[in-house]
């Protein structure tokens, strides 16, 4: 007997793309750009919604209800970067809270905590998420704050997000989770317990290497007043265009992360095969020490893969980065063209070398964002620079054979 129409429900892809508002107005089906600062008002205080761009926009506003309802949260708010979004939820917290986070955390929210606010008298501990024991173990009675990024970056360490949710609810503090390495077409963490979610739309959201912006999703109304209150006090608001750039790039995320994800699995895979390299660190592979994790929690693995070098130096990890072709050497992930970098003097430099090292962060780590090109190409890509660097191993290690 065939389904009535009303039994039919809609794929969650087919459902974003057409709460996607057409604009009332004209009818346009791509959001209006409402480049201006200020709105005119009927009488003081009397007016349609917005009344000064830095408090709200109509475009924003779009961009800010689409993130909401992606994440299942209940308010999204939208900033200039990554970095202000974090700042934001960090005025949440006030001198003598602590903060329980990753330990291979992201070189800028590190240099946010350690420069900015520890001199405020917030407190940072850093831990190895994979094993949610170590949160708990770190708890104390001022923690306020648990800060996960998961995959984590660069090492895509897995953090049980619902396990870990529960120690911050028992022990009545908030969880942040970065999503921005997954994305919130393969997770979503207010679904898992999370009371607050951060993105570098600057990433996949925006998808095309030609924006900065950052976002919030909290679980509750409650707390995204409380933010929205720092969003507007402080300034730092993402512009109406960059706003339309980040929708624009989310009508096509559900796309994009599915190829990303499945030419990551490919070069990880390739990766494992190469006698150059020590270890390979992506959570779709079996022997990922959190891989049921990241299955059990996430629709797909990401399109990170990160590794390190038999010979464990910046010099040999420098020469590789510098070889590839395709692979354009350079900051950030998440766009159509493949990037690589090389953590330890790039998204890592402002963490200390120690500190760095004890988190899995090695100076031969080097992370690639997998793009949309053909899989292969960028497997050709990486393996000629393989090749390179064993001609050139090869090369010394024959004029020195005889020393």
């Amino acid at each position: 007997m065939p389904k009535r129409q009303e039994d039919y429900f809609m794929q969650e892809t087919t459902e974003f793309i057409h709460s996607i508002p057409v604009d009332p107005l004209t009818g346009a089906v791509s959001v209006p750009i409402y480049q201006t600062s200020t709105f005119v008002q009927e009488s003081p205080g009397v007016h349609k919604g917005y009344d000064y761009a830095r408090s709200n926009n109509p475009t924003r506003s779009v961009l800010e209800n689409l993130i909401a309802g992606l994440e299942k949260g209940a308010r999204g708010l939208a900033f200039a970067s990554g970095l202000a979004a974090i700042d934001a939820v960090l005025k949440l917290l006030k001198s003598g809270d602590e903060i329980i986070a990753v330990d291979d955390i992201y070189g800028g929210a590190f240099r946010l905590f350690e420069q900015v606010y520890k001199k405020f008298g917030v407190r940072v501990t850093y831990v190895d998420a994979g094993n949610p024991e170590n949160i708990f173990n770190a708890l104390n009675e001022s923690t306020r704050l648990i800060w996960l990024e998961t995959p984590s970056n660069p090492t895509l360490k897995i953090a049980d997000i619902a396990a870990i949710a529960a120690i911050a609810k028992a022990c009545s503090c908030l969880l942040c989770v970065d999503n921005t390495f997954a994305s919130p077409a393969l997770q979503k963490p207010i679904q898992l317990g999370a009371d607050i979610v951060v993105h570098s739309a600057t990433k996949y959201l925006g998808g095309h290497s030609d924006l900065i912006a950052g976002l919030i999703v909290t679980a509750t109304e409650e707390l995204g007043e409380k933010i929205r209150f720092y969003q507007n006090a402080a300034g730092a608001i993402l512009g109406p265009f960059d706003s339309w750039l980040v929708i624009r790039g989310m009508e096509t995320l559900s796309l994009r992360m599915k190829q990303h994800c499945s030419s990551a699995k490919h070069i990880a895979e390739f990766l494992q095969n190469q006698p150059e390299v020590d270890r390979v660190f992506y959570p779709g592979l079996s022997d990922h020490p959190n891989h049921s994790v990241a299955k059990r929690q996430s629709r797909g693995f990401g399109g990170i893969v990160s590794f390190t070098l038999k010979e464990d130096s910046l010099a040999e990890a420098r020469r590789f980065v510098s070889s590839t072709e395709l692979f354009k050497l350079a900051e950030s992930l998440g766009g159509v063209k493949s990037l690589i970098s090389h953590s330890a003097e790039m998204t890592h430099k402002t963490i200390p070398p120690e500190i760095r090292r004890a988190a899995g962060v090695h100076d031969s780590l080097i992370r690639l964002s997998v793009g949309l090109e053909d899989a292969e190409d960028l497997i050709t890509d990486l393996r000629n620079s393989f090749d390179r660097l064993t001609v050139r191993t090869n090369k010394y290690s024959h004029r020195f054979e005889n020393c």
